[in-house]
């Protein structure tokens, strides 16, 4: 069925209205070229193939259409937004690892307010911590649990346990997988080139480093950068949960899958998962790449930008803020 692109165009703008934005950037967009994807006079319809790119064929499959994820604790979905496509722009000389697209910079921000309920440690949760982490009352108790773990096989062949790091009082939380070499080395999250990126997306959304509390789900580096494995997640993810029921956060970034799936208790890939406002435990959970996957992928890097200004606007707006 050919695309109609005015239709697309229209619901593109009620769901930037329904986010509150009063005002539109059009992302570089001539005005011959916005004519040729509406087809309005002065561009035909047939000019949609060039705009949008050309349509699927038979032995390609076309993109699938966004899908509602309903994890158990429920979700607000964020319409992801199909743009036009546009000539390739020549690149910047030595371009910085993360720079926020400049239209994306200049678009004003939506003026939402989202009343969402704070963490509640029970049920579930105190369940789930019970009974060796449920009774660490404080980061530091933790932290000095994490280092002496020997609840899976990890700590054997880890060099330094890695519980995590940043401002006790912080209400924005960044939950990555697991540490890296450089972070087994150094006992600290997110050191190295996936860290530099890291630091330089939260400044890029005005967050310093030292604002925000950084972890992730296992403790101690998988051998090899591996995956996690089933068992380690089980074995160390109730230290992550009592630490989100201490700093009970404003809002949560989940990077990467492992810890998206974990935190929401789902197998669904991170394409699904991102592009919407999750709930873990009434806070405001938003999913995207993980920096080293950014770094592997560069085209990664537009999507990971329209996902932490969501998740800035949600600090922002958020009881409390």
């Amino acid at each position: 069925m050919p695309v109609d692109a005015r239709d697309r165009l229209r619901q593109y703008l009620l769901q930037r209205k329904e986010m509150g934005e009063q005002d539109l950037v059009l992302d570089g967009l001539s005005v011959e070229d916005l004519l040729k994807v509406i087809g309005a006079p002065g561009g035909r319809a047939a000019n949609l193939e060039a705009a949008l790119g050309p349509r699927p064929t038979k032995q390609s499959k076309p993109s699938p259409r966004p899908e509602i994820i309903a994890p158990p604790s429920g979700a607000i979905p964020v319409a992801k937004i199909a743009a036009a496509a546009k000539p390739a722009a020549k690149p910047a000389a030595k371009p910085a690892p993360f720079a926020p697209p400049a239209a994306a910079a200049s678009a004003a921000a939506a003026n939402v307010v989202f009343d969402f309920p704070p963490i509640s440690v029970g049920g579930v949760l105190v369940d789930g911590v019970a009974p060796y982490a449920g009774g660490l009352t404080t980061l530091d108790a933790i932290a000095a649990a994490v280092g002496v773990c020997t609840r899976c096989p990890l700590h054997s062949t880890a060099t330094n346990a890695v519980p995590g790091e940043g401002n006790p009082d912080a209400k924005f939380v960044c939950v990555g997988e697991a540490p890296g070499a450089t972070e087994d080395a150094t006992g600290r999250p997110f050191i190295g080139r996936a860290g530099d990126l890291l630091t330089k997306i939260l400044e890029a959304i005005k967050l310093k480093r030292e604002d925000v509390f950084i972890c992730n789900v296992l403790k101690h580096r998988p051998p090899g950068n591996r995956n996690p494995a089933a068992e380690e997640i089980a074995a160390c993810s109730p230290y992550l949960l009592q630490q989100l029921a201490i700093l009970r956060p404003r809002v949560i970034l989940a990077l990467g899958t492992f810890a998206a799936q974990t935190l929401l208790q789902t197998t669904q890939p991170i394409g699904k998962l991102r592009g919407q406002i999750h709930r873990f435990y009434g806070v405001p959970l938003i999913v995207t790449y993980h920096p080293a996957a950014l770094l592997r992928n560069p085209n990664w890097k537009r999507p990971a930008w329209e996902d932490v200004q969501l998740a800035r606007r949600i600090f922002d707006n958020a009881p409390g803020a």
